[in-house]
Order: C-alpha cells, then sequence, then structure tokens
C-alpha cells in the first residue's frame, strides 16, 4: 500500500513583500522559467505544473534574498564596556544556499567566533549575517571569507574565524560525490592566526 505526500501550498499564497519591484522581478524569472519546462517538454497543463513558474518566481526571490538593496543585515555594535576579552563563540548555525555554478542548494552549519575588542553585537545577529551571506548565488569558500571579512569590518575585533561544512547537491545528485559528503572551509583573521587560539576554538565547538 503507498502513502502518497502532497506538499503543502497554503505558504503559496502571496506574501506581502511581493510588490512593484519584486513583483516585475518574479513575473520575469516564471516566464523564462516556463520557457525552460516548455524545452523539457514538460505539460504546462498539468495541475501540478500549471503555477510551477509563479512559484518558482517567488521562491528565487526568497532564497535571494541577500541580493536585495534593503537585506543588509541590521547590527547594532555595543561598545565592550565590560571589556570582555574571552571567545565568544556561536556554533550550529544551520544556512542554505545555491551554488552558483549550478543553482543547486548547497547547505550545513556555520561556527564562528570572534574575541571582542572594543565592540560587542548580539550573538542572534552573527545568524542572521551567516543567512545574508548564503542567500545568494554562492561558493561555500567565499560564503566563509564574507562571514569574517564583515564580521572584521563592523567590530575590529581582535580576531575572527568561521568554519562552515556544507552538503552540495550539485555534486551528491550527479554522483560526483557520495552522499552526505561534507566539505569543510575556514577563513582566520587576526589572533585565531595563532595555533593555540585556534585550538581553543575547535575544542570549544566540539563540545
Amino acid at each position: 500500500m503507498s502513502h502518497a505526500h502532497h506538499h503543502d501550498h497554503d505558504h503559496d499564497t502571496k506574501p506581502s513583500w511581493l510588490v512593484g519591484d519584486n513583483q516585475r522581478k518574479a513575473d520575469e524569472i516564471a516566464h523564462h522559467f516556463s520557457k525552460i519546462m516548455e524545452v523539457l517538454e514538460l505539460d504546462l497543463t498539468d495541475p501540478h505544473l500549471k503555477d510551477t513558474p509563479e512559484r518558482v518566481g517567488r521562491m528565487y526571490l526568497e532564497i535571494f534574498r541577500g541580493l536585495q538593496a534593503d537585506a543588509d543585515p541590521k547590527i547594532t555594535v555595543f561598545p565592550n564596556e565590560e571589556k570582555y576579552s574571552n571567545m565568544v563563540v556561536v556554533s550550529n548555525i544551520d544556512y542554505f544556499s545555491v551554488c552558483s555554478h549550478h543553482m543547486i542548494p548547497f547547505f550545513g552549519q556555520a561556527h564562528v567566533a570572534y574575541i571582542p575588542s572594543e565592540k560587542i553585537i548580539g550573538l542572534s545577529k552573527i545568524a542572521r549575517i551567516v543567512d545574508y551571506f548564503a542567500r545568494r548565488p554562492q561558493l561555500q569558500e567565499r560564503l566563509t571569507e564574507q562571514i569574517v571579512d564583515f564580521m572584521d569590518d563592523k567590530l575590529k575585533p581582535k580576531g575572527t574565524i568561521a568554519v562552515l561544512e556544507g552538503r552540495h547537491m550539485c555534486m551528491e545528485m550527479r554522483g560526483i560525490e557520495k552522499v552526505g559528503a561534507a566539505t569543510s572551509t575556514s577563513a582566520i583573521r587576526g589572533c585565531f592566526e595563532e595555533q593555540r587560539v585556534r585550538d581553543e576554538f575547535f575544542e570549544l565547538i566540539r563540545k
């Protein structure tokens, strides 16, 4: 006996941000995507396919929202009045991105840390920075670098590190990598160049 799982498309109702320029972009993506579907000889009258171009148009704007001019994460920086000088670590941040080369998802977890100097930020903001740079066509190596560069620029800390683990569907689906294989990338600035400081970071994220 087979069980059919139907996707709940209630979330396909028009979101509040789908107006003006966003609506125009979504419509244009939908138009071009319907052409791709025609080339693939898909039946656009099929009830499961007829609204697919519109859904894809909206989805692209959502998963690429880091490209929007107003998407820059609003980061409030606080003075480090307590002169806190220990490592601040946020680990296991889930991220979803899309490979620039094939436009297929890659996703995984980010582990980010910094050692404050004069400025600090709220911990939740680190996940927001990761999300901002992930939501665009991306390379894992570049994503890792952009996270540390952004934090370095905003906080001028003593050091910053980001380690990302990612599963790449463009590799797994095409059989180039075995299913579940993770790619690791890292970027370091400042005092994280020192082995001792890096060792402390890796010890903390393993806990």
